[in-house]
């Protein structure tokens, strides 16, 4: 009788073990104590600064429409008819110097600069060696995209372009189908390159705290990877009832392997 109790917790305990909890599927929980209280946070976003081989992409207006299409890459036309795509055409890439080419202004250094501060370099060399303040000058510096790449347990793998100013890790998960059932969502890593050097960081997807970290909204090329649950690893089901059919599984075969033994 003893051995059938031990039998039964043994198969009670390997169910519970080998399904996932639904609180390690749930984002953004509140874990502390005051979970009815409405959380306000601060958003810790550092503005972007353009690395090597980015692509800009600017655009320069003026009342001289003729005089403003010299530094265009392309005509006005054409400009209503460029899809996304062409922008790693006729966009502006970062060289391994930090160097972008502007037709008349030649080399301009962006490296570690901003957006904001490319436009008002730009802006400025303009006025002061091509146009009046008359001109009503007006000039547009973006990212060319927001490209990032996810690995991992993600629904579709692979690089991403965005065509957003900011983006955030839960935006990026999404925008790739979701973190599959087998995805630790209390363990994603970001990869980030900076000036300096490579930094990673794991950020905890299920608690209300990652809306704090530096990692949540993410900067152009960086890479995430969400590892895989120990349940992917046995094989034993993500689900109570796969899991059910793997013990039941592995019940008939010891059940099978010790009858044909005792012939």
């Amino acid at each position: 009788m003893l051995k059938h109790y031990f039998f039964l917790l043994l198969l009670v305990g390997l169910l519970l073990s080998s399904c996932v909890p639904t609180q390690d599927m749930i984002y953004l929980q509140r874990k502390d104590e005051n979970a009815n209280e409405t959380l306000v946070n601060t958003v810790n976003s550092k503005p972007y600064r353009v690395q090597s081989n980015d692509i800009l992409s600017i655009s320069i207006k003026t009342i001289d429409p003729k005089l403003a299409q010299i530094f265009n890459p392309t005509s006005n036309e054409n400009s209503l008819l460029k899809s996304d795509q062409l922008l790693y055409f006729e966009g502006y890439t970062v060289n391994d110097h930090g160097v972008i080419r502007v037709p008349v202004l030649g080399e301009v250094l962006v490296l570690g600069l901003t957006t904001e501060e490319i436009r008002k370099k730009i802006e400025e060399r303009l006025l002061s060696e091509y146009f009046y303040k008359e001109s009503n000058l007006f000039v547009n510096v973006r990212m060319a995209g927001f490209r990032y790449t996810i690995n991992g347990e993600v629904q579709l793998p692979g690089t991403k372009t965005l065509y957003q100013e900011k983006v955030t890790i839960l935006e990026a998960i999404a925008n790739s189908g979701d973190i599959t059932m087998t995805g630790n969502r209390k363990e994603v890593m970001v990869i980030r390159q900076l000036p300096q050097g490579v930094e990673m960081h794991t950020i905890d997807l299920t608690d209300s705290k990652a809306l704090q970290s530096n990692y949540y909204n993410l900067q152009p090329n960086d890479y995430i990877y969400v590892k895989p649950l120990s349940q992917k690893s046995w094989g034993t089901g993500k689900t109570g009832l796969e899991s059910l059919s793997f013990v039941l599984t592995v019940l008939s075969l010891l059940t099978t392997t010790f009858l044909l033994l005792r012939k």
